[in-house]
């Protein structure tokens, strides 16, 4: 008999007497209390000086004993033929797309592998919205999709012409290849198939309900979130990254589901190690409760005659390498390679035949592990949990398909393939339908279409479904905001302080101050929005149990059960997870919120960009501010914190709406009309606002400016009567002063008459242009319409000179519309620390660079002679010998 042993054993004797006296407690008293004993033991060891470092992971079994499974109460031989013709139509979808001109692409090896894990959730456990509980929240793997249109199809919500157009989306009635939102606004609930971004998304999303929950906005209940991924997914940053905030707030709606197929895109996910244990040790070490589903139940009868564990040591000395091969090849490959190592294991299965052998099933793969499984998450209080389900990927799809590396590619199968696939599933097609590959769809009276419609009906409805009901909210007229729109008169402010009491104004309005969601990612010190800590509270499920340290000032650190703010600590993708959970609330609880999310600009979209992206799909409304915006507006901070370029990034989300204003009565009308149009109009968009923290006067709102604001564009100051030449000047954000200084310079100096002009949003002149210019073009039999920026400056004397403090490319945007001679000015480059005049001067966006870029346009044009460029250069004190601060 094999001898095993995990470290040298001086006394085996004593040992054995220990671990006899411990199987009496298990027998009479449980394993809870064999678990307190031990901890006793442990802990007396430690105050004693022993060093016992805590091992996070158990023995490479199921968590759940056989004796203590739960046992499902579905019928398993209907359970099984309906998931087995959820799995022909998944392939079929994909084998037929791929059979058509176009090579459309798609994935058949992850849902081949999952597919026992989704059925068993929809059989019992995944709650549809009319449930008393609420519906539940799905984050799903953004490659099973074909899977969930199969389930779709069966249940009469998808049609064969729908799946037949599967990745064929153009002309109408196609499917998107992965979950949308946006394409598909009344099915799927989450964009998830950039991995990584449904795990981090479904933890602020159970944090969120629990918000809300607290705060009195929804009812307590135990509404799940099921978060899908699979092993390989874990290796983004994004997955892992904020386990450890779900571990630390209780979230014990959190159900994480890890599809452990052992298998990434190209090949093994720990080849060399074993992923499951890896994971486990990671999420308990983060406070979760992990249950692991390794084996299925015909290991249970090789594990009871294990009385050596011999079996669990071969078992852990296998590495996933290992398990990979093993389900690629067959039941006397297994015979001799996994069990022939020991003698002792070949003995125990010499009675299976090879084939035997071959149905040993991993425990993914098993209705009744998975269902302990799942019975066990959602019981679960005070903890997230995790199911590590262990699965092939691949899953029946043959010697070439099966745990093959390249599995995760294939998307079409031979008729042999199809054929034998057919034949391991049970489905009801001929064979002279294979190479047809057609869907299959009992009948409706059918005993299986009958039990999976009874099981969605009690459990509350179909998932995933995304519906909600329009409900518009009162938002506060242009009048609320008199104190802002007035001006500030000598005082100096900021936008960003406009910001603030803008919001403050909203937070006295009794009809949206409850649905304010006010979310800072650790810089509200920064923002001015300090305030807020004392007069709205912090949420924090715990209350605050400690006396904070400025508990006797007036704006104290005030911690909350039911607080409003969300202080997310420093990391931007946690707050932006939270904002996009807040974004979708009317959707995913039909209870509309407005979130404000502040944050250092250059930290936003380029830091997250693919978390916008995502929010643009699945149709977020709520308000972006991109604080310390810009390139030269943050003294000293340098290059890793100064802006330029963070518009252009926001401008690639088409539903995203990006202004960078100046005043604060920009600011003001920039967030009331953006609240009308989501939350009263119903328009699926974003709002993203660029905010500074330099301090000047404001002047109160100009008459009749609203619609220019609103559009982009507006002549904030008349050019003077006299001159001897005319120009247009643009500015936006912090260098539009800078652009009205440059015009009473360019008056005083050469007698130049300048209108200027607040671009308060170059992105949405040139959206608006591109769809005038369209228009154009499909009509060009018909009048020619003038975009907004013609309408403007066409009639308009002189050339036009833009200025922004981002790069030239954000004022380049609108060249097509200027008919004038075009010149820009721009941040392009690495930042500097130094002040605000040095970095204007460095970037030649100063008062001084516009005023001589202008002359420089004007002499172009014939409308000042050419000695007016030298005069500018001294008058102005341009360097021409610099290096170009775009490379240096």
């Amino acid at each position: 008999m094999t001898n095993i042993k995990t470290q040298h054993d001086i006394d085996a004797l004593e040992t054995q007497e220990w671990l006899d006296s411990l199987k009496a407690v298990i027998a009479e008293e449980g394993p809870e209390r064999a678990h307190f004993l031990i901890e006793q033991l442990i802990d007396l060891n430690r105050r004693s000086g022993g060093h016992l470092p805590y091992q996070a992971t158990t023995a490479y079994l199921n968590t759940i004993p056989v004796t203590e499974q739960k046992q499902s109460p579905g019928d398993s031989d209907l359970e099984w033929k309906i998931r087995a013709i959820i799995r022909w139509n998944a392939m079929a979808m994909v084998v037929r797309a791929n059979r058509r001109p176009g090579s459309l692409g798609g994935h058949i090896a992850s849902f081949a592998s999952a597919a026992t894990i989704y059925d068993v959730g929809f059989n019992h456990f995944f709650r549809g919205k009319d449930h008393p509980s609420g519906g539940d929240l799905l984050y799903v793997q953004g490659h099973s999709s074909p899977g969930f249109y199969a389930r779709a199809f069966l249940e009469g919500r998808i049609s064969e012409e729908q799946l037949d157009k599967f990745r064929e989306e153009v002309g109408g009635k196609g499917l998107p290849s992965y979950p949308h939102s946006w394409l598909m606004p009344d099915f799927w609930q989450f964009a998830t198939v950039s991995m990584g971004l449904g795990p981090i998304q479904a933890i602020y999303q159970a944090r969120f309900m629990k918000y809300l929950q607290s705060r009195g906005i929804i009812e307590k209940t135990d509404r799940k979130v099921y978060c899908f991924l699979g092993d390989g997914e874990t290796d983004e940053p994004e997955s892992l990254g904020a386990i450890s905030l779900a571990g630390r707030e209780n979230l014990d709606n959190l159900v994480f589901v890890i599809n452990c197929n052992l298998q990434r895109l190209d090949g093994p996910v720990r080849g060399n190690g074993k992923i499951i244990q890896e994971l486990e040790g990671v999420f308990r070490g983060a406070g979760w409760n992990v249950i692991k589903v390794i084996w299925g139940s015909y290991w249970d009868k090789l594990f009871a005659k294990d009385t050596d564990g011999l079996l669990r040591k071969r078992m852990e000395e296998a590495v996933d390498g290992d398990y990979q091969m093993y389900k690629s090849k067959d039941g006397a490959y297994v015979r001799e390679h996994f069990f022939g190592k020991y003698p002792e294991l070949k003995a125990m299965v010499s009675h299976m035949t090879d084939d035997d052998i071959w149905r040993l099933n991993r425990g993914g793969h098993d209705p009744h592990k998975m269902y302990a499984a799942y019975s066990e998450a959602t019981s679960h209080e005070g903890q997230p949990t995790v199911i590590l389900a262990k699965t092939v990927k691949g899953y029946g799809m043959g010697p070439s398909g099966q745990a093959a590396n390249t599995t995760h590619q294939q998307k079409k199968m031979d008729t042999e393939a199809i054929r034998e696939f057919r034949n391991k599933f049970n489905v009801p097609i001929k064979d002279d339908q294979l190479e047809e590959v057609p869907y299959y769809k009992p009948a409706d009276d059918s005993e299986e279409m009958k039990y999976m419609l009874a099981r969605r009906e009690e459990l509350g409805g179909f998932l995933p479904q995304r519906s909600y009901e329009n409900q518009p909210l009162d938002i506060p007229e242009m009048a609320a905001f008199e104190s802002i729109t007035k001006g500030s008169g000598d005082r100096e402010i900021s936008t960003t302080m406009a910001f603030v009491r803008s919001l403050a104004v909203m937070l006295r309005d009794k009809n949206i101050k409850e649905k304010i969601v006010p979310i800072i990612c650790d810089e509200a010190r920064t923002f001015g929005m300090e305030g807020l800590f004392r007069q709205l509270g912090i949420y924090s499920h715990q209350g605050q149990k400690y006396e904070p340290e400025d508990s006797d000032q007036l704006m104290f650190y005030k911690e909350s059960e039911d607080g409003q703010v969300l202080q997310e600590g420093i990391t931007e993708a946690g707050a932006m997870c939270s904002w996009i959970a807040a974004a979708t609330s009317y959707a995913n609880y039909n209870t509309p919120m407005i979130p404000f999310y502040i944050y250092y600009s250059m930290f936003g979209h380029q830091r997250i960009g693919d978390l916008c992206w995502a929010a643009g799909d699945m149709r977020a409304k709520g308000f972006l501010l991109g604080g310390t915006s810009g390139r030269t507006t943050l003294n000293g901070e340098g290059l890793q914190h100064q802006d330029g370029h963070s518009h252009l990034i926001a401008s690639t989300v088409p539903n995203c709406i990006s202004y960078d204003p100046t005043y604060g009565y920009e600011v003001v009308v920039i967030l009331q009309s953006g609240l009308k149009r989501m939350f009263v109009d119903n328009d699926e968009v974003y709002y993203y606002i660029t905010l500074l923290n330099e301090n000047y006067p404001h002047p109160e709102m100009p008459k009749d400016c609203e619609a220019g604001i609103i559009k982009g564009l507006y002549k904030l100051k008349e050019r003077p009567k006299k001159g001897k030449a005319q120009a247009q000047l643009l500015g936006s954000g912090s260098i539009l002063r800078e652009v009205e200084a440059a015009a009473d310079m360019l008056h005083k100096d050469f007698e130049v008459a300048c209108d200027v002009w607040s671009a308060t949003s170059f992105t949405e002149l040139k959206r608006e242009g591109q769809s005038v210019q369209r228009h154009n073009r499909l009509h060009a039999d018909k009048k020619t319409k003038l975009s907004y920026v013609e309408q403007c400056l066409d009639k308009q004397p002189g050339p036009v000179i833009a200025a922004s403090d981002y790069v030239h490319d954000f004022a380049e945007q609108i060249r097509p519309w200027v008919k004038a001679p075009y010149a820009t000015l721009g941040t392009d480059g690495f930042g500097r620390s130094d002040t605000r005049e040095q970095l204007r001067e460095f970037f030649e966006v100063s008062r001084n660079h516009i005023a001589y870029t202008t002359v420089v346009e004007l002499v172009k044009v014939g409308d000042l002679p050419k000695t007016a460029i030298k005069k500018a250069i001294k008058t102005y004190n341009i360097q021409t010998d610099l290096d170009d601060p775009r490379v240096s």
